[in-house]
């Protein structure tokens, strides 16, 4: 008799019981959605990932944890699966448009373009498709507007669910988590966080169960280096690159070290350390490499050569290897594709152009010509005028030759090509900034990091090990690479210990950012009633660790608090208070900053009037600044730049400039006039040579002649802090205070200041603690009180149901602007607050609910009072360019406003900083943090456009990069098609429709994200 067959997965060991309750078990599973699944794909699955699939199919939510390029994308297709096999839908949501554009393109190749959808804001495809990808605004939007697209929904996939920790756009993601249906499973995929588990713990209160499944396992495993500079400096840019020369690569951990467990503080190579410790690399590293042994890729790491070790010249330094030279080493090591991180938009192209400069071509002439043919086909439709200004002749060069850059200020279409590119193996090197991280799917076989330091706004920092983690996460492509390589220039300050610890932690904590918006309290109060928006609130992440957290804020406290008596007591003063006078020197150097500021803007705004008054032939003076000397006006320039006009000059020596207010810091002098020829060419030497000379001749006339007329240059103010009362009487204050005399004033007063900053950081932190219990449904009664002050939100003297809700006002009472005091109520037992009336939102409430921007209140009452009835369609794109732009830097003085100051746009603008400024008091009065802040900078630029100028037109003269032209315009027009539908007169519903038709166009209307 034959014995059957064994079944798969079965052991010997096992009793003929177990055999056979095994068999069945793989019976069962082959009948599972998961096993049709797992068919379809066609690849063997991690563990992680048949883990969150099976707890998916059991009808739990699911939060999964894993490592860029692990695979996690694939329980988020398996919740697309099962909607389909049941007959049901599913939302697919990503943060960005670009990932969204991405995840339609994938799933509609595996399932068809007719059971997928796309909605992202401005691009809407088969919107009732029963699987739809979108950004999650788009889900908030339609909770809050109960959409009938909600019917039937049975899955909800949240891509990079971490996002929800972004200050800006984070909180919709709570809002979404918080308000989706309980039938509905939720899928919750996030970078590897160190709060996993915490973040479950809210999921499962929050949704019910919830599976939580993290896995550190990168599915590539990735090595760390360094590059260092090689020993042949004799190369110069341009010259051709040679073998053996450029950089060397040499492994951070010694060779023993598992770089997929590398552990606690790992042990570093030590031909890296001797490398360190050898000194400068003018003279070159040891000829050694990485120590990892019969490597097959190796190539030339640890290339041989040369004589001599490190140089140990007196006054050598250590010098980073040229970016040109780091490419040429990965690409003769077998490294590329890969992204190199520069923190800096310049530094991006800056490298591109190095690279240019040096020959350096990664390409073959096939790659070459199918690279131009897709830029020539994706960029048709770009005005030809336009070509200049975007660079495109330089952006395509780079990309022939298989170099790119990728950052914000680029065009979207060019940032779209580059993806393609380099998705396709065609483009080898991207220069990219932190950004790229955040962004699409481009995974390469290495990363590279310039620096590990970066500028966050305010200053430089070092990298978090999260930061780290997250941007080598794209070195290593599943089912391409066997390995990935994260790579760090050395650099000045370079140490391989920190850095190895840096690279051995994966320390990325998840925080909420959660904040009830204006938005979001109107449309909480019209579906739930304030009583129960209060509750739900509460249930926010935000809340929950505010929770968790309040005992440590409380020790910090205290040891900010013994640290203070010390400080007090260094400061003591046996003359008198010295707290008194420390208070004083403060409020000096304030009142003096002011001043200064103030003088500041006064100079330049006599700056901006003296340009306005230029005319053709004008000899002016620069005392000075960079361009001091005599100057002749050949175009006043009066259509200049954000900040006024920008004449175009000749110098005394021949030369051609554009003049900006920056240029005159001590503002100008008109002292005469010369005659232009009407035939005068600027390009042409020999007619610039004659008019200087005749502006020579000229100067002799009218320059320090007693008497001689002169224009310009205003009135020279006297110094504001001269003849400031306020500043007189505080330094006399001062000079009159006893510890004035004293011989250890300074000393006492170093004390001082560091009472003065820990006090200021010791009282936040009090704050923070008094205020974790019930803050977050705290912040939303201030709210409910400024809307129902400003009328979105009235008493209901009639509430359906539910009683009075709690209340946190001063002295138990409740200041609504429509509530007396002898309509208060008796406090709720044992909260020692008094219960407010509920509300129900107004007809202006109602139009509340539709606006989505930042500055939601700030354009509700703009639109509410009428501040922008007057202007057209440029006019009213340029004024709201005011709430959605946002400057990289802060330019000093005003920026110039088309029409002048009594025009139709500077009165909107002046109306819309006044209602800015009552907002503001209202919200500095209920102790609510301020909602966002106006800038001008971008409304000439923005009306230009609106008004069908150019591209060049528009951006010439300012810094302003296209792509972040066009980001804006994009947002602008977010904004304006939420006033075409919630405007409340149609005719300024109108005119938003026509602003959004000036505004996208061009190079507007042809980028996607």
């Amino acid at each position: 008799m034959t014995a059957a067959p064994r079944t798969a997965g079965t052991d010997e060991t096992q009793s003929p019981a177990e055999r056979y309750a095994a068999s069945r078990a793989l019976q069962a599973a082959a009948r599972t959605q998961l096993a049709a699944f797992r068919e379809v794909v066609g690849f063997p699955f991690d563990d992680f990932q048949v883990r969150a699939c099976q707890a998916l199919e059991e009808g739990r939510g699911v939060l999964v944890a894993a490592p860029t390029g692990a695979g996690k994308t694939v329980v988020g297709e398996f919740a697309v699966h099962l909607a389909l096999a049941g007959g049901r839908k599913a939302f697919y949501t990503t943060p960005i448009k670009a990932l969204s554009n991405q995840k339609y393109a994938d799933l509609a190749r595996r399932h068809g373009a007719d059971q997928v959808g796309l909605l992202t804001g401005d691009t809407s495809i088969n919107g009732d498709a029963p699987i739809v990808v979108m950004t999650t605004e788009v889900l908030r939007n339609m909770l809050y507007a109960g959409s009938r697209a909600l019917d039937g929904l049975a899955f909800v996939v949240m891509d990079e669910v971490h996002y929800l920790a972004d200050r800006f756009r984070g909180p919709v993601w709570e809002e979404v988590i918080i308000h989706l249906s309980d039938d509905v499973q939720l899928v919750s995929l996030s970078a590897t966080v160190s709060n996993a588990e915490e973040f479950g713990d809210w999921l499962e209160m929050v949704r019910g169960d919830t599976a939580v499944i993290v896995s550190e396992r990168r599915p590539v495993p990735l090595w760390q280096h360094v590059l260092v500079g090689s020993r042949d400096r004799s190369r110069t840019p341009g010259e051709a690159l040679r073998p053996g020369t450029g950089a060397e690569l040499i492994d951070l951990y010694a060779g023993h070290v598992d770089p997929t467990d590398p552990g606690v503080n790992p042990p570093i190579n030590p031909d890296l350390l001797a490398a360190f410790r050898s000194g400068a690399r003018d003279g070159g590293y040891p000829g050694r490499g990485g120590g990892r042994g019969d490597r097959g890729y190796r190539g030339r790491v640890g290339r041989p050569g040369g004589s001599g070790g490190y140089g140990n010249r007196e006054g050598s330094t250590r010098r980073s290897p040229p970016r040109f030279a780091v490419v040429d080493a990965l690409d003769a090591d077998g490294l590329l594709p890969a992204i190199f991180f520069i923190f800096s938009r310049a530094g991006c192209e800056a490298a591109v152009t190095q690279c240019l400069a040096a020959g350096l071509r990664l390409t073959t002439p096939a790659q070459e010509a199918q690279i131009r043919a897709v830029v020539e086909e994706r960029s048709a439709t770009l005005p030809a005028e336009d070509l200049d200004v975007l660079g495109y002749w330089t952006w395509s060069e780079s990309l022939a030759r298989g170099i790119a850059a990728h950052h914000a200020g680029m065009l979207p279409i060019f940032k779209e090509i580059v993806e393609d590119l380099f998705s396709r193996g065609l483009v080898k090197v991207v220069f990219a900034t932190e950004t790229l991280a955040l962004g699409i799917n481009m995974p390469a076989r290495s990363v590279v990091l310039e620096k590990l330091v970066k500028w966050d706004g305010t200053s430089h920092v070092d990298m978090t090990p999260g930061e780290y983690t997250q941007l080598t996460g794209r070195a290593g492509r599943r089912g391409i690479d066997v390995e990935g390589h994260a790579v760090v220039v050395d650099h000045p300050g370079l140490d391989p210990v920190a850095l190895a610890g840096l690279a051995s932690k994966r320390l990325y904590p998840l925080k909420s950012s959660f904040r009830p918006t204006y938005n979001m309290a109107v449309n909480l109060v019209a579906q739930v009633g304030r009583e129960r928006a209060r509750d739900v609130l509460e249930t926010s992440f935000a809340q929950f660790q505010a929770d968790r957290g309040v005992v440590g804020l409380a020790k910090q406290a205290q040891a900010h608090a013994e640290a203070l008596e010390g400080y007090a007591q260094a400061m003591t003063c046996d003359r008198g208070d010295f707290s008194e006078y420390a208070r004083l020197r403060r409020a000096i150097a304030t009142r003096e900053a002011d001043l200064s500021k103030s003088a500041q803007r006064a100079r330049r705004a006599q700056v901006v009037a003296d340009f306005e008054n230029l005319r053709v032939g004008d000899v002016v003076e620069l005392p000075s600044g960079r361009r001091a000397g005599y100057v002749v006006v050949l175009d006043p320039g009066k259509d200049g730049g954000f900040d006024g006009p920008r004449p175009t000059v000749l110098t005394e020596d021949k030369q051609v400039k554009k003049l900006t207010v920056a240029d005159a810091p001590s503002g100008i002098r008109t002292v005469g006039k010369v005659r232009i020829p009407k035939t005068f060419n600027p390009r042409v030497p020999a007619a610039r040579r004659d008019l200087a000379s005749s502006l020579r001749n000229a100067l002799g006339a009218f320059v320090d002649v007693p008497g001689a007329p002169a224009r310009g240059g205003g009135p020279r103010v006297r110094s504001a802090a001269a003849d400031d009362k306020e500043l007189t009487r505080l330094r006399a204050a001062l000079r009159a205070h006893p510890c004035h005399d004293c011989p250890e004033r300074e000393d006492h007063a170093r004390w001082a200041e560091r009472w003065a900053k820990l006090k200021k950081e010791h009282d936040a932190l009090v704050r923070r603690v008094e205020g974790r219990t019930g803050s977050i449904a705290r912040v939303f009664d201030r709210i409910c009180d400024i809307l129902t002050r400003l009328g979105y939100l009235e008493v209901d003297t009639h509430p359906a149901g539910g009683g009075p809700l709690d209340r946190d006002a001063p002295g138990g009472t409740v200041d609504t602007g429509a509530v007396g005091q002898d309509q208060a109520v008796a406090t709720r037992p044992g909260t020692g607050r008094r219960p407010a009336p509920e509300v129900k939102v107004t007809d202006a409430g109602n139009w509340l609910r539709r606006l989505y921007a930042e500055n939601d209140l700030l354009l509700a009452e703009c639109l509410r009072r009428g501040v922008w009835d007057e202007l057209d369609p440029a006019g009213l794109a340029a004024v709201v360019s005011t709430l959605v732009f946002s400057a990289r830097r802060e330019e000093p003085g005003e920026p110039y406003v088309p029409g002048g100051p009594d025009g139709k746009l500077a009165r909107a603008l002046d109306g819309t900083v006044v209602v800015w400024s009552e907002v503001d008091d209202l919200e500095e009065a209920h102790h609510i943090d301020a909602s966002g802040t106006l800038d001008l900078g971008l409304v000439a630029a923005v009306h230009r456009w609106a008004n069908g100028r150019s591209l060049d037109a528009v951006l010439r003269g300012s810094e302003l990069a296209a792509g972040d032209f066009v980001r804006w315009c994009k947002q602008i027009i977010d904004v304006l098609d939420q006033l075409a539908t919630a405007a409340p007169t149609p005719a300024m519903r109108k005119t938003a429709i026509r602003a959004i038709e000036a505004v996208r166009r061009g190079v507007v209307a042809y980028s996607s994200v």
